[in-house]
């Protein structure tokens, strides 16, 4: 997923000079947009379960199979929150990111593409002063029919996620025209080089498909530059490989998972330790580790076996449990899920966001689980060992389970649990 990285042009010196304002509202050329053009944009009803995706549209764009993507900030005007950038109304104005912005895009629409922003803007505080500007940039692009989508929250929206594309997708249905992702491309500069502050507009376009261009590339054409990802490379998970399946003991015993939130160790019991009988011991469920401890006396007491389902990351958590099945006489088995907090996070933003609505109709809906979390987990693990009291300390490796349609979800490529 990487190549021999190079360094990139933080900003190109032929950035237009005259930025447009609500008191000057200049185009590319100089002149002032005349009334129609600046009441050409307007907003549309947001999209989404929790109308999280904002949608306007510029003029009246047309649907076309062929599909011209555009990152916004850093991509087709200068970000308004890069070095230099004012921290009071940093929305009333804009600045091209190039001179040559408003030709180039002229010259995609006259080719027969349909022009579409595709930006994250979770702003909350400016997001109204936000959406006046792209009025603004809408008044300079008088030439352009275009659609904007814009996440504003983080959820299923949110690039490299792509509840973007499949709106503009559904558009295209409605319209009975296919998109032609052949043909398709995407401009972003968040491109995975080593100066970038993420790669998150290259996995989009990977995710959705199509080709990709750093603005440097597209608009300026310079040579393609390396880059770099940071997070799971959902390519390197071993295909069609078995999944797990644990010995089950006819005699009573405890048995203790160890391992990052969302690595399958709710999903090992249900599947398999549940309907042999034993019962669940999980803190997200009872609430306290007291509980926990309370519940798990009670089970032993009673003659049945037991899954402790918490993370259980170091030895003074996992001590606890092995003194009360010593209290009882019973054996405990360790099961240690692989290892992996890029994995772990990648399926964290999975089953938030991006289950089928297949799938959710048998899951449980879950919140995303906090880096911290995950951070926490890392940096006061301790690896289990048999001195601990075990009887074994067996290794999980996760492999998916699942349709085609829910692998194909779980491929994409999320950001990493830096947002990277």
């Amino acid at each position: 997923m990487s190549t021999q990285a190079t360094k990139k042009r933080k900003a190109d010196p032929d950035a237009s000079s005259s930025s447009t304002s609500t008191k000057a509202q200049k185009n590319a050329t100089g002149s002032k947009p005349d009334a129609s053009s600046e009441s050409s944009f307007r907003w549309l009803k947001p999209l989404g379960p929790k109308k999280t995706c904002l949608y306007g549209v510029n003029l009246t764009p047309k649907t076309y199979p062929k599909v011209a993507m555009f990152d916004l900030d850093g991509t087709i005007i200068v970000s308004a929150y890069g070095k230099g950038q004012p921290k009071k109304n940093r929305h009333a104005s804009f600045t091209w990111w190039h001179k040559g912005v408003v030709k180039k895009l002229e010259e995609v629409h006259n080719s027969g593409y349909s022009v579409v922003i595709i930006s994250n803007q979770k702003l909350s505080k400016d997001l109204e002063e936000w959406k006046i500007k792209i009025h603004l940039i809408a008044a300079s692009l008088p030439n352009v029919p275009f659609r904007i989508f814009a996440a504003s929250a983080d959820d299923e929206y949110r690039k490299p996620m792509l509840g973007m594309l499949r709106a503009l997708k559904d558009i295209h249905t409605s319209e009975n025209v296919e998109m032609d992702t052949t043909e398709a491309y995407f401009v972003g500069d968040a491109a995975g080089r080593p100066d970038d502050h993420s790669g998150t507009d290259r996995k989009w376009a990977i995710n959705a498909g199509v080709k990709f261009y750093t603005p440097e590339e597209f608009f300026l054409g310079q040579p393609a530059s390396g880059y770099q990802f940071l997070g799971y490379d959902t390519t390197s998970l071993i295909p069609d490989e078995e999944p797990f399946t644990p010995a089950l003991s006819t005699e009573l015993e405890l048995v203790l998972l160890v391992g990052y939130p969302s690595m399958g160790k709710s999903r090992l019991y249900r599947k398999h330790f549940g309907p042999a009988g034993y019962v669940h011991i999980n803190q997200d469920l009872l609430g306290t580790r007291k509980k926990c401890k309370d519940a798990t006396e009670e089970a032993l007491a009673t003659g049945k076996s037991c899954v402790i389902d918490n993370t259980n990351r170091d030895g003074k958590t996992r001590k606890e449990y092995i003194d009360i099945a010593k209290k009882f006489g019973v054996p405990v088995r360790c099961f240690r899920f692989e290892n992996s907090i890029d994995l772990a996070w990648h399926n964290n933003m999975y089953r938030t966001h991006c289950l089928a609505p297949s799938t959710l109709e048998n899951e449980v809906k879950r919140n995303k689980v906090p880096n911290i979390t995950y951070f926490g987990f890392q940096k006061n693990y301790e690896e289990p060992a048999l001195a601990e009291g075990f009887s074994e300390i067996v290794e999980v490796r996760w492999c998916f389970e699942g349709s085609e349609e829910e692998r194909s979800r779980w491929s994409v490529l999320h950001q990493s649990i830096n947002g990277k």
